[in-house]
This record gives structure tokens, sequence and C-alpha cells, in this order.
């Protein structure tokens, strides 16, 4: 019956809430296997968490998800109502993330496909062959209320529905105001009663076939009236367990309440009359209820909204710099425009502020890289995170998961000695690796930070040699332009190939990915001390503050945060090295010089130093000066992708993107990086 009325709202919202609540539970299973033991409250959440996806998966007739989320529920279930000392809980660890990761992978075929495909039988059939021993060697078990033994309990609570009709009681659910489809979560719930009711009746009547009883519940409540055998305080739990419920009140009834609430009911199928007279509020008539403080909003709306501030940003730029109106004197229409400006920039800070989510839960994502190959490589590596709660833009994010998997994949595999190693080295047995990050001007550095054997800068020059990677003479190379050189394709210095990413081996990915988003990766490290990978990347993708530069006809902007300064330069300045490239000497530092016009082959453009401008910028701690011909100006730049002609057929280097200036022109945007 369900299926016919299946949306995609219905499987969004499951996807989205069982993703967040696996991440959850397996922070909590590491945190817990970091302690030795399962808390009380561990257990509950556990319990709580798979109690939750079993009765959504069942709701979805997703059987696989349900079955195996059951099983993992009936462990916790019995470890909560026995407390057996015989577990072994390593092996268990391994049951529930091996489930854990089943369940992800379904969830992302729900989301691409509409429909699970993976067979849970092994892994249910593991579950309950582990349950069943720790039954059979288990002690302690805890007489329950009503002289039943905690198995008995387990049946009672969660059987299959009953005939019996000791009690009736009714409630009255109120859920949070950010949950969003409530008709779809009443559904839920009473998917869930059938469980352990015989009757039942519930208002509004129609949940999945009309949209606005979401509306009606969000409102007035979800109401339902039922009879059991089940207590009081049994009924009580099985409310108290369900998510995203704000308050429910529940008050046991008798025949005739039961009856005039259905009778009732029927008159105001559908509609709002009425309605509190059978699901009243608050007991306090005059209470009102409290504002929304959060919202869940698509990520597509956030891209258009994202979308449209650019358009705005460009828009502004076009009034305001108009060619007709230069020349003029606009009193008036300048104030205009700088409260405009003022306005606008609010809103892009307002924009910008909604898309940043904290790194917290990337890092933590690396609890399972570490725990999982520090198992399979039988080494011991403690993770500690700093600053997890830096924010950065919600697509810079999605790119910097796998380079940052493959980072510590990397120092967990070929940066940690084994604990033998470690101690003969005089180091603590278990290895180090340190995941920071922190704000760096408009930038956010990642760092990335083992206490392992390092790099060893000789291997390290003998292989780029063998595979001519040197341009440059041995001497002049700095320590970390030797350590960069892994990030070259190809570049390995490990001999043997493992399961897991080697050093070197697949770097220039991570450098790629880095680079895609407008970063840079810088690697240092010491011999027996460690490595250290540091990733600089920018807060947001989508719009800069930029100097513009005109070399030519052509307009190219440098994002401001690269630029040191803008000078003229004196002749006696200007200067050759032995090598006859020019240099620049500023305050007693030589600098060496780059000429856009040679670069990008420009006509036209100005030759000599005396009659155009430099700008000093900065990158990776390296300077260097920019010869254009003058400076335009500064304005917000919306970045935009280059054509493909430009990307792919002439593979011009040193651009990132291209934007509209406020005069309808094309200005190209220098990747200061790439250039030097």
């Amino acid at each position: 019956m369900f299926e016919g009325n299946m949306d995609d709202s219905m499987l969004e919202v499951f996807v989205f809430e069982s993703h967040r609540m696996l991440c959850h539970l397996e922070q909590l299973i590491i945190q817990s296997e970091r302690m030795g033991a399962y808390s009380s409250s561990a257990i509950s959440e556990i319990f709580r968490i798979m109690h939750t996806i079993k009765g959504s998966a069942a709701m979805l007739a997703f059987k696989d998800i349900e079955t195996l989320a059951h099983s993992i529920e009936d462990i916790f279930f019995y470890i909560r109502e026995n407390d057996p000392q015989n577990i072994d809980y390593t092996e268990l660890n391994n049951f529930i993330l091996e489930g854990i990761d089943f369940i992800k992978k379904e969830l992302d075929e729900i989301d691409s496909n509409g429909q699970p495909v993976g067979d849970s039988k092994h892994i249910v059939r593991q579950m309950q062959e582990f349950l069943k021993h720790i039954k059979t060697n288990g002690s302690n078990i805890i007489e329950k209320r009503d002289g039943k033994s905690a198995n008995d309990y387990e049946l009672e609570e969660y059987g299959n529905a009953l005939s019996g009709d000791k009690y009736i009681y009714k409630t009255k659910i109120l859920f949070k105001e950010d949950c969003q489809m409530e008709n779809i979560r009443a559904y839920s719930i009473v998917h869930s009663l059938k469980e352990f009711c015989s009757t039942y009746y519930h208002l509004p009547r129609e949940l999945l076939e009309d949209d606005n009883n979401a509306t009606i519940i969000r409102e007035e409540g979800f109401c339902v009236s039922f009879k059991t055998d089940y207590t009081f305080e049994q009924v009580e739990k099985f409310f108290m367990q369900i998510p995203l419920v704000k308050e429910f009140k529940l008050t046991e009834i008798d025949e005739s309440e039961y009856d005039l609430f259905i009778k009732a009911g029927a008159k105001i199928q559908g509609s709002k009359i009425g309605y509190s007279e059978f699901c009243p509020q608050k007991d306090d008539a005059n209470q009102k209820s409290s504002h929304q403080s959060m919202i869940s909003v698509n990520v597509s709306k956030l891209d258009k909204l994202m979308d449209l501030m650019g358009e705005l940003v460009t828009s502004e730029a076009m009034v305001v710099q108009n060619p007709d109106l230069q020349g003029l004197k606009l009193n008036n229409f300048e104030n205009a425009a700088r409260q405009l400006n003022k306005v606008t920039s609010e809103i892009q800070d307002t924009v910008m502020s909604i898309r940043m989510i904290p790194l917290s839960n990337t890092f933590l994502r690396m609890h399972r890289i570490i725990r999982d190959m520090g198992q399979k490589l039988e080494k011991e590596v403690n993770l500690e995170i700093i600053g997890e709660d830096t924010e950065v833009d919600k697509n810079i994010i999605e790119r910097l998961s796998d380079p940052l998997m493959h980072l510590v994949r990397n120092a967990i595999d070929h940066g940690i000695e084994t604990p033998v190693e470690r101690v003969n080295k005089g180091k603590p047995s278990a290895g180090r690796i340190v995941l920071e990050a922190k704000n760096s001007g408009s930038d956010v550095l990642v760092i990335v930070k083992d206490d392992g054997r390092g790099l060893d800068r000789e291997k390290i020059l003998s292989r780029a040699r063998n595979n001519n990677l040197i341009k440059i003479a041995e001497d002049g190379l700095s320590d970390r332009e030797v350590y960069n050189l892994i990030l070259l394709p190809g570049f390995s210095t490990t001999e043997n190939v493992t399961e897991f990413s080697g050093r070197g081996v697949g770097m220039d990915i991570v450098a790629r990915n880095i680079e895609a988003v407008g970063g840079s990766i810088l690697v240092d490290s010491q011999l027996d001390k460690g490595t250290t990978v540091t990733l600089k990347i920018p807060l947001t993708l989508a719009i800069i503050n930029g100097i513009i530069l005109k070399v030519g006809s052509g307009l190219y902007i440098i994002p401001t945060i690269s630029i040191k300064e803008i000078f003229r330069p004196s002749e006696q300045d200007l200067l050759e090295d032995t090598d006859g490239n020019e240099m620049i000497m500023v305050r007693g530092e030589c600098y060496p010089i780059f000429r856009l016009h040679r670069e990008f082959k420009i006509d036209n453009a100005i030759d000599n130093f005396s009659e155009g401008i430099f700008i000093m910028v900065e990158e990776d701690d390296k300077t260097f000066c920019i010869f254009a011909d003058e400076l335009v100006g500064e304005q917000q730049i919306v970045i935009k992708s280059l054509p493909n002609y430009i990307k792919k057929v002439k593979r011009i280097k040193g651009l990132s993107g291209c934007t509209l200036l406020g005069d309808g022109s094309i200005g190209l945007i220098l990747d200061v990086a790439r250039l030097i």
C-alpha cells in the first residue's frame, strides 16, 4: 500500500536522517572502544538509533536494512537489560561497524536509484550467532518487574500485534519546530504502534495522501488513541524514544472516551475545525508556542541563492561602473551607490555565513579510518583533533574529504612505525596523528601531522633524479621544495605496494584536488621525527575581492589576499642575476620579475619597466613581482569557471577562472600559486 504513495521527499528525509544517525553511532562505538566499555548512556543511545532506523526502514519496505537494524537493536537491548560480563567488545564493534557500512552503502543506492540492492543476511546471521553466544554464556541476568526476565520483556515490548485491550490510551505529540514532513513522521509512529496495539485510531486520518496534514500536525499536533496490554510505563518509554518529538502527553482513558474520540474524529477529518477539542494544546491555553529558531533548507536552494548573489554583485558593478556615467558629477547617485554597496555587502556576508559548515564531521570520520587501519596493520595510533569548529564553504568541504582521507591513510601506512620500531627508536609505542584547522586571512589551513619515520631527503632526490624531475641545481633546492616533489604524478618513495596509499602514490591527485578549489599544499618533514602536510584552502569559491590589472588590451584580476604591495620601480632597483633572470631590489631584498605579456603572449603591452606597475604577490612563503601596464581598480569578483576551449584546447596555465566586470568586459583571474 505504501510504495504507491512513496515520493522523493520521503526517501530524502530517510536517507538524510539515517546518514546523520549512523555517523553519530559510528563515533559512539569508536569512543566506547577507546574507553574499553560501553556506558549506559551510550548503550541506550545506540539502541534508540537502531530502533529509529528499523522503524523508518520498515515503513519504506526496505527489508534488509530493517532486519539488520533490528539485529543490532536486539544485541544492545540484551546488553542494556542483562549487563553480561563476557562480551568480546572488539568483535562486537567489528560486527556493528560492518553493519553501519552496509546500511551506508544501501542509503547511497537509495539516494541514487531509489531502491537498495544489498543482502544483509550474512551480517544478520553473524549478529544472531553473537547474541546467542552471549546469552548462552551470559551472567547477571537482571529480573524485571512482574517477575519477567529481560528476554521476556523484549518479546513483550517489541512483539507482534496483540489481541487484548487491557488498557486504552490517548496521546498528543508535538514535533520539534524544524523537523519538517510531520505527516511522514506520524505515519512512522503509527507503523511502530502496530507492533503492540490491537486497535488504534489517529487524527488526522490521512497521513500520506494529503500533504496539507503536515501543516495541521505542525500547528495542532498529532493525536492517536489505542488499545493495548502494555502498562503506562512501557508505552511512555516507547514514545520517549521517538526522535524529533518536542513533547507528548499520554493519558489513560476509558471505553466511552475512546468511542467519543473516534466519532468526533470522523466529523473533523481533513479539517482543523474542532481539532483542538480532541487534541488539546497545553493546559495553559494562552501560552504561545515558541518561535522557530532553526529550519532545514534544501542545498539546491542555497546554491541558487549563491548564484543570485553573484548576479547581484555583478549587476551592482555594471550599474556603478557604467561607462555612460564617466565624467558626470552625480552626488545623489554616488550616495545611493554607496548605500547599495553597503546593503549588497551585508547580504553577501549573510549568504556566505549560511553556507559555512564546521570541519568537525569531516575530521571525526578519520577516527574510523585510524581504527580500521590500526587493526589491519597492527599499529597503535592516537588521533588528536584541534580546531574542528573552523568553518568552510560546504562545496569546499565536499572536495576536501577525499584528499584528507588519503593523507591520513598515508600517515598511518608509511608514516607511523610499528610499535616495536617505535620503541627501538625511543618513541612511545603508540603513534600520534594531529588534525588541525585554523583561519589564516581569507583562507583556512588544514594540517595533517604525524610523529612517524618522516621523509628521506636523499631518497627523494635519488628517485627524482632517476625520473628526470629535477630541472635546476640540486643544491639550490630547499628542504620544502625537495619534499614537495612527492606531489608530482607517479612519484613514490615506497618500495612495496600495499592495499593502502603509499607515501607519494596518488599524492598528485591530492594536490590536484586541492588546487581545483583554489588551494595549495605544502609538505615539511624531519627524518624519524615526522611529517606535516599543510592544506591551504579558501573559505569560499564564489566571490572574492580582486585587483584589476590591464596588460595590453586584456584585463586580469589578482585576488587581493595574495598581494603584498603595489609600486612603481626605480631604474636603479632593476638588475639581473648570473643566469640573466630579471630581478628587482625592494628594501634590500631581491625578487624575481614575472612579465604577464610574455607569459600570455599579449601584443601592444608596455615593455619598459618605468612605464608600467609592479604588484608584489606572495604564496606559500614565496614572493615575486608581476609586471603589468596599469592598475584599473578594485572590485568584488564573482568567480566563473573557464570555458572548455581555454582549459582543454588552449590549455593556458596560470588562470583559475574568469569574471564579468562592471563595464561588461571579461576579466581573467590569475592563479598565483600556478604562476609561482
